[in-house]
């Protein structure tokens, strides 16, 4: 994990796949339960259309409560980085650096710098139990995308 001044957290995990195959889960917001290390995606409530900078799809969360949250993607570069954030700001972050001899590290990130609030993240433990469900994510991602790429050999 690192953290910095900046109010964000990062995990990152070497994924035996290429890049294209990973980009093509994130990008894909039906796909996103799957892959979700925290638990609390319901469903996604808008269009499966893969996103691209400056797309907005909503999902149904459920912590307790359900309620539905929309995002915007904010950055974008084809099978390298996608981030979106939603209204109160935090930003999800996913960077994929193809590596020598095969596989791409995946790297996620939490900012919560970003946030219209950022001390009420800190408050309520937020950063600290995102980097778990980061590590849970990227351990659900490398398991489909392995499979599928076992699946394709």
């Amino acid at each position: 994990m690192k953290r910095t001044k900046e109010r964000s957290v990062s995990v990152e995990r070497l994924i035996a796949a290429p890049a294209e195959k990973i980009f093509a889960v994130l990008t894909d917001p039906s796909r996103h339960r799957e892959i979700d290390g925290s638990g609390t995606l319901a469903k996604l409530t808008t269009s499966n259309a893969p996103l691209t900078l400056g797309s907005t799809f909503s999902m149904r969360i459920k912590v307790g409560i359900s309620y539905t949250v929309k995002n915007r993607v904010l950055e974008f570069e084809d099978n390298r980085l996608i981030a979106w954030a939603h209204w109160q700001g935090q930003r999800w972050r996913y960077e994929l650096e193809p590596q020598d001899g095969g596989g791409t590290l995946v790297r996620e990130t939490f900012e919560w710098g970003t946030a219209k609030l950022p001390r009420s993240v800190e408050l309520i433990g937020a950063h600290r139990k995102n980097v778990t469900n980061m590590e849970k994510t990227l351990e659900r991602l490398a398991a489909l995308v392995e499979k599928s790429s076992d699946d394709d050999a």
